[in-house]
């Protein structure tokens, strides 16, 4: 039985609380306040586990370039499937694609490097100072763009390369694919190399000086390797070799 005294004296310990501002009992027992932590306790938590990174596939602008150039079945085939290629960094600072110029068809493919600053405006090869010198070479035995016994022109790179710079191993490498299907498209008896970037990029070689005037063979065709107009217009006293190989040219053409 509870003593009435320690009955009275927690009633009053019980109003006086109430006098306080006390409303509501939260525990049994009271709590020291000031013998708590100054910080509360951390709650531990599992660290999440992240979730597995996937790497994304690189893709291969080779094996894209081929299969786009597989699948174009005629010249305006193959020339939408180069305007919808974006894998080269090439075509986003040139204004025009180059394709082609001259007659598909005809017996002989002039194939150069890259396309120059005035190619580049008119989206044509060989327009500037190099490709009228180019012009005068094959009008001399006979040939041209439109000549009764015509030429057709493309280049290796569709896109003129910044400040006239050569063509990098890798942009080559990315559009061969459509350059051989050019060729198979155009079906020429014969395939002329003009300057190093073509004859690497067709005949996997360097060295145009020992290249040029030996005939060769590539993606089924003859191939000629000769010097670049634009090295012929810095280089005059090479413009005779140059003659040796259009009548070389010539000669195979009649034989």
């Amino acid at each position: 039985m509870t003593d009435m005294s320690d009955f009275h004296q927690m009633k009053a310990l019980l109003d006086w609380q109430i006098e306080l501002g006390a409303t509501d009992a939260i525990s049994d027992t009271p709590v020291n306040r000031y013998a708590l932590e100054a910080k509360p306790p951390k709650l531990e938590t599992k660290a999440a586990t992240p979730a597995p990174v996937v790497p994304m596939a690189e893709v291969d602008p080779v094996a894209v370039a081929r299969k786009a150039a597989e699948a174009a079945g005629d010249l305006e085939g193959l020339r939408a499937a180069m305007a919808a290629f974006e894998q080269c960094e090439l075509k986003k600072g040139a204004r025009n694609l180059v394709f082609s110029d001259g007659v598909p068809g005809a017996r002989v493919m002039v194939i150069g490097e890259a396309p120059g600053r005035d190619e580049d405006q008119q989206g044509k090869p060989f327009v500037g100072r190099a490709g009228q010198l180019l012009d005068k070479m094959f009008d001399a035995i006979g040939m041209g763009r439109a000549a009764e016994t015509p030429i057709y022109i493309t280049n290796i790179l569709p896109w003129r390369p910044p400040q006239n710079r050569d063509p990098k191993p890798d942009e080559i490498a990315m559009m061969m694919p459509f350059v051989e299907k050019h060729v198979a498209l155009a079906a020429p008896e014969l395939i002329v190399v003009m300057g190093n970037i073509a004859c690497q990029g067709v005949l996997g070689r360097k060295g145009i000086t020992k290249l040029r005037g030996n005939w060769g063979e590539a993606l089924g065709k003859p191939v000629l390797p000769m010097f670049h107009p634009a090295y012929l217009l810095r280089n005059p006293a090479a413009k005779r070799e140059a003659w040796a190989d259009l009548l070389s040219l010539q000669a195979r053409l009649k034989g």
